[in-house]
């Protein structure tokens, strides 16, 4: 009877020991997944937490970009506003085109640029005269003389608008070919002006080739394709060529500050006026290269009789300036690596 008893069911004590065994484990259970529900709500969290602070930035950037549009665009959208009320009252302004630093097609002075501004100030109904404010030290011949081009040809078109230049630190060669077609010149009694002549700079590198024993290989199709070449000698033949074309840069420069000024000229020493000195605001006066001492304001004020301004300088928006900034210094960067260029100058 009793292994039959045996037989039917474990006794208490294994009872017990299965129950223990069996809340052990439980318990096992239990842990491995704490353990994993921790895992899983740290890695939501961080999550949140990673969304949280890459929405917390892009607010961030689009704010920055807020602050730059209305301190680059909102002054002058304001000041462009206030003049048009003024102009509501008044009916005239004076168009003011600011011509500042090198004159090139790849800066704010370029012709395309100033040419643009030209149109516009010329085509408003409302402009009683227009100013060009220069401070530059020249540059590209063929920019400066494509804007004195567009100045003649402007003030034909609209013989009813005067056109000044105004020279505040300097206008020195390129600066001046653009100003002699303007109507009058001022400038202040300490302005830097003239410099009427024509330049190419460059390097040689020739006898430092020599010394550190390296070979130059050039080839050409063309007997003179490579004399601008910085690393080969120059020929006598290659710098008459050069100042042939240089002495004819400068004939067409003479020329327009000629037609430009006219009489005013008269009595000046030609020689020494087209040689590509430079002289004070007051001596320009004298030399006739300038009409008068004078500022902006004055000339808006005394001279056009129209003391509103309002400003036709051609600018690009924060992006545009941003991306051909970039572009400009990697373009260097990439040119400075391969070669050295020469160019030239009107100075």
């Amino acid at each position: 009877m009793s292994v039959i008893e045996n037989q039917a069911g474990p006794s208490h004590e294994e009872q017990s020991e299965m129950v223990t065994i069996t809340s052990n484990a439980h318990k096992e259970d239990n842990w491995e997944r704490d353990i994993l529900n921790r895992l899983a709500f740290a890695t939501l969290n961080e999550q949140r937490r990673h969304r949280r602070w890459r929405i917390f930035f892009i607010f961030l950037f689009f704010i920055y970009l807020f602050l730059i549009y209305f301190t680059v665009y909102q002054p002058e959208w304001n000041n462009l506003v206030a003049v048009d009320n003024e102009l509501t009252s008044t009916g005239k302004h004076t168009a003011l085109i600011e011509i500042d630093g090198v004159i090139a097609t790849d800066t704010e002075a370029s012709a395309d640029k100033i040419v643009s501004g030209l149109k516009k100030a010329f085509e408003d109904k409302t402009t009683a005269g227009i100013i060009l404010r220069i401070n530059s030290p020249g540059g590209s011949p063929v920019q400066a003389g494509y804007i004195n081009d567009e100045i003649n040809r402007l003030r034909k078109q609209y013989p009813t608008i005067p056109i000044y230049a105004v020279i505040t630190d300097i206008c020195a060669s390129g600066g001046y070919y653009i100003a002699a077609a303007a109507d009058k010149i001022y400038a202040d009694k300490a302005s830097v002006v003239g410099s009427i002549g024509v330049l190419m700079n460059g390097f040689g590198f020739v006898q430092a080739m020599d010394k550190l024993g390296i070979e130059r290989r050039l080839l050409t199709a063309g007997e003179h394709k490579g004399f601008l070449d910085p690393f080969s000698p120059m020929k006598p033949e290659d710098i008459d060529h050069i100042k042939n074309l240089l002495n004819d840069i400068h004939t067409q420069f003479i020329n327009a500050v000629k037609t430009g000024r006219g009489e005013r000229l008269k009595g000046a020493d030609e020689d020494k006026l087209f040689s590509g000195l430079v002289w004070t605001g007051e001596q320009a006066v004298k030399l006739g290269l300038i009409d008068a001492l004078g500022s902006a304001g004055y000339v808006a004020r005394e001279i056009i009789k129209a003391e509103k301004i309002k400003d036709f300088t051609q600018k690009p928006n924060y992006l545009d300036r941003f991306a051909e900034r970039l572009g400009t210094t990697i373009a260097e960067t990439f040119s400075r690596q391969l070669q050295i260029n020469n160019s030239t100058t009107i100075r």
